[in-house]
């Protein structure tokens, strides 16, 4: 039987494959930090929520939650959530998926001259991912260090949605996708997709390295998601023509 002590205690296979909390570069992460590190970003001020604006869309998600808390990840939370959690456990949420329609142009993964993408969960027939148990005398402090992070601005709507655990269904606080925002581009073509996660690149990495760890971490769990192979392998594709194109010259 599980070690109900144990976060791991369902999928211990994932005990090496998700980052520490304690040593996440996430645990810490403010607008702060990241301008003392690097201040070219500071243009993009006007962009980012006050800590005023992120606390009470905080307070608004939450809408006086009790209890434990479980939060359903579908990108990079899934391998780096820099939360202390007391359970992870393979999940669906159905009636949404994962699309990679965030348009970044912020300087996260990707810039005015090269946007890149990243995930956002959108409508459809169901997204599988990783959903992470936060103790209720956690849920505060682990809340306020998720905010800071994924509602650093605008563009994802934090709510609750029904997610199936072991074909048991229980809400769970996620980031959904605000298509009242110009981030959000629904109508992206293939095209655009492709050419912006081949070429987008922050001071979080690449566009592609965000959609490799996706691939990766879901293909650990036997996870299919043909959205995110098929443009990992678009994207390759277009990168392999480009260093043709160059070697030709």
């Amino acid at each position: 039987m599980p070690d109900p002590m144990d976060p791991f205690a369902h999928h211990p296979e994932l005990r090496d494959r998700i980052a520490d909390p304690e040593t996440s570069y996430f645990r810490t992460f403010s607008v702060e930090s990241v301008l003392e590190q690097h201040p070219h970003l500071e243009a993009f001020l006007p962009w980012v929520h006050t800590d005023e604006q992120r606390e009470a869309i905080r307070a608004e998600a939450l809408g006086g939650h009790q209890g434990d808390l479980w939060i359903f990840a579908y990108g990079s939370l899934m391998w780096d959530p820099a939360l202390r959690f007391a359970e992870v456990r393979r999940a669906r949420a159905d009636g949404h998926a994962r699309r990679f329609i965030l348009w970044d142009d912020k300087g996260g993964r990707g810039m005015p001259e090269a946007p890149g993408l990243m995930a956002a969960l959108d409508t459809g027939d169901g997204c599988e991912g990783l959903a992470f148990r936060i103790r209720a005398q956690d849920v505060n402090i682990e809340t306020e260090i998720l905010f800071r992070r994924e509602m650093i601005g605008p563009s994802y709507i934090p709510g609750f949605v029904p997610i199936r655990i072991a074909g048991a269904e229980t809400p769970a606080l996620t980031f959904l996708a605000d298509h009242g925002h110009p981030d959000i581009r629904g109508d992206i073509t293939r095209a655009e997709q492709i050419r912006c996660i081949a070429t987008g690149a922050g001071v979080l990495g690449t566009s592609r390295a965000y959609l490799t760890n996706i691939v990766d971490h879901i293909g650990h769990l036997g996870i299919t998601d043909d959205h995110c192979t098929g443009l990992l392998r678009d994207v390759d594709a277009y990168l392999a023509a480009l260093s043709n194109e160059d070697q030709a010259r």
